[in-house]
C-alpha cells in the first residue's frame, strides 16, 4: 500500500526535532495518476533535495500510499501514518472527496496537510481547518477564471456535463456562480460516472439543449474522452463552444492539438512560462517516467513543501505541533519560481496569479509540449475568492 523513499544526508546524529516524514497522498496507478501520481512523489522528492535541509542535518524521509480514490483507504492510510509512521505532512491528496475525508483526520491528529491536488472550494469555506492549506487552485479559481471570460466573451449560455462527485458539483456550482455573475443562464446539466469510456448520451444530451457553451465539468481522462467524443459528434462545427472547466498539461497531450486547439482554460502554473519554470520542469521532465513536463499539481508538491520547510527553519525545527506550522507557513509571505509570489490567507487558502490560457493550433506550436498561449494574467487578489465571501470558520473568530 505504502513504500518509503529515504532522502537523507545526516552526517552525524541529527536532532530527533530535525526530522521530517512526507506524506504523499495521492492516486498512484488509476484515474488520476498522469496528472498527480508518480510525478508528485518526485515533486516532493525535489523539494527535499532543493531545500537544502539535508545539507544543515535534517533527515528527512518521502512515504508514498494510493488512496485508489476512495476516501475509506485515504484515511486508513492517513491514519496508519500519523498513529504508527510519525508522518508529519500529507501532501498532494488528489480527488477532493478524499481531501475532505483526511481533512477531518488530519485536524483531529494535529498533523499538516497540503493539498495541491483536491480541488473543491469547500476546503477553504465550510471545511476550512487550522491544519490544512489548499496550495495550487480550487474550483473557485477554475469557473471564475473561464467561466467569466467565456461568458463575457458571447458564451451566455451554458449546458454542464458533471462528474457525479464532490468535485465535479463544486466546480460546476462555482461556474453556475461566475457565469450568472456575468449575465448569462444555465440551461441544464446532466450527471456522468467517473471513468467512463462513452459519453454519447451526455453529450447528445449537451447538444440538444442548444445552449451556446458545453461546460466539462469533470477533470482527466473524462475531459479527455469528452472532448475527443465532442468531436466526433461534431459538437464545435455545429456552434457550440466547449469550456474545459479544468485542462492540464498532460491532458492537452493525449488529446493532440488538433482536437484540442481553440480551448481556453485557467491555470495558475505552466511549464514554459519563464526561465524558473523552464529550470525546474526540464529537470522534472528528464527525472518522470514517460518524460511528461509537470502538471499544475506537481508544480503545487513542490512548491508548497518548499514553504513548509522555510516554516520549519524559521521555527527552529519540527515540534510536530501541525497548527503552530500553518501559523506560521501564514505569517511568512510565500515565493518560488513555480508560482512567483503570494500569501498564505487564514482560511488556508495560498493565493498567487493564475492565468488565461487557449490551446495553440499545429501550426504555433514550435516544440515538444509547446502548447499553450497566453490570453490574460489575472491577479491573485481576483483569482480566488475574497476573504470576505468565505464561509470558513475560522475567520468568525
Amino acid at each position: 500500500m505504502a513504500s518509503a523513499i529515504a532522502l537523507a544526508n545526516v552526517g552525524g546524529a541529527a536532532a530527533q526535532e530535525k526530522a521530517v516524514k512526507i506524506g504523499v497522498l495521492n492516486d498512484q496507478s488509476g484515474f488520476y495518476a498522469d496528472v498527480s501520481g508518480p510525478g508528485s512523489t518526485l515533486a516532493a522528492q525535489m523539494a527535499v533535495e532543493d531545500s537544502g535541509l539535508t545539507k544543515k542535518g535534517w533527515k528527512i524521509e518521502v512515504v508514498v500510499g494510493d488512496h485508489q480514490n476512495k476516501p475509506d483507504v485515504g484515511v486508513n492510510i492517513a491514519r496508519q501514518w500519523f498513529d504508527r509512521e510519525n508522518v508529519n505532512v500529507v501532501v498532494d491528496v488528489v480527488t477532493s472527496s478524499v481531501a475532505l475525508a483526511v481533512n477531518n483526520l488530519v485536524k483531529e491528529k494535529n498533523k499538516v496537510m497540503l493539498a495541491s491536488g483536491a480541488g473543491t472550494s469547500d476546503l477553504t469555506n465550510s471545511q476550512c481547518s487550522p491544519n490544512t492549506i489548499q496550495w495550487t487552485y480550487d474550483t473557485y479559481m477554475l469557473a471564475h477564471g473561464t467561466g467569466t471570460a467565456v461568458t463575457k466573451n458571447g458564451g451566455d449560455s451554458w449546458f454542464f456535463l458533471t462528474a457525479d462527485y464532490t468535485f465535479g458539483a463544486a466546480l460546476e456550482r462555482d461556474t453556475t456562480s461566475a457565469v450568472k455573475a456575468n449575465g448569462g443562464k444555465v440551461m441544464g446539466s446532466v450527471r456522468h460516472p467517473t471513468n467512463i469510456p462513452d459519453f454519447s448520451s451526455f453529450l447528445l444530451q449537451a447538444q440538444s439543449s442548444k445552449a451556446k457553451v458545453v461546460g466539462l465539468a469533470n477533470a482527466s481522462g473524462d475531459t479527455v474522452n469528452s472532448i475527443k467524443q465532442a468531436a466526433e459528434f461534431g459538437i464545435v462545427k455545429g456552434g457550440q463552444k466547449l469550456a474545459g472547466m479544468v485542462l492540464l498539461i498532460t491532458d492537452i497531450h493525449a488529446i493532440g492539438l488538433n482536437t484540442a486547439q481553440g480551448l481556453n482554460f485557467t491555470e495558475p502554473f505552466y511549464w514554459d512560462m519563464n526561465e524558473g519554470t523552464r529550470e525546474f520542469s526540464n529537470r522534472f521532465q528528464k527525472r518522470m517516467k514517460g518524460q511528461s513536463m509537470p502538471t499544475m499539481m506537481h508544480a503545487g508538491v513542490y512548491s508548497s513543501l518548499l514553504h513548509y520547510f522555510k516554516a520549519l527553519e524559521a521555527l527552529g525545527g519540527n515540534f510536530d505541533d501541525g497548527i503552530k506550522i500553518v501559523e506560521k507557513m501564514k505569517s511568512l509571505p510565500t515565493e518560488d519560481v513555480l508560482f512567483g509570489k503570494g500569501v498564505v490567507q487564514s482560511n488556508g487558502r495560498k493565493i498567487h496569479p493564475a492565468y488565461l490560457f487557449e490551446v495553440k493550433t499545429p501550426s504555433e506550436s514550435k516544440k515538444p509540449w509547446d502548447y499553450y498561449k497566453l490570453v490574460a494574467t489575472i491577479p491573485a487578489e481576483e483569482a480566488f475568492m475574497p476573504l470576505s465571501e468565505s464561509t470558513c470558520p475560522l475567520l468568525k473568530k
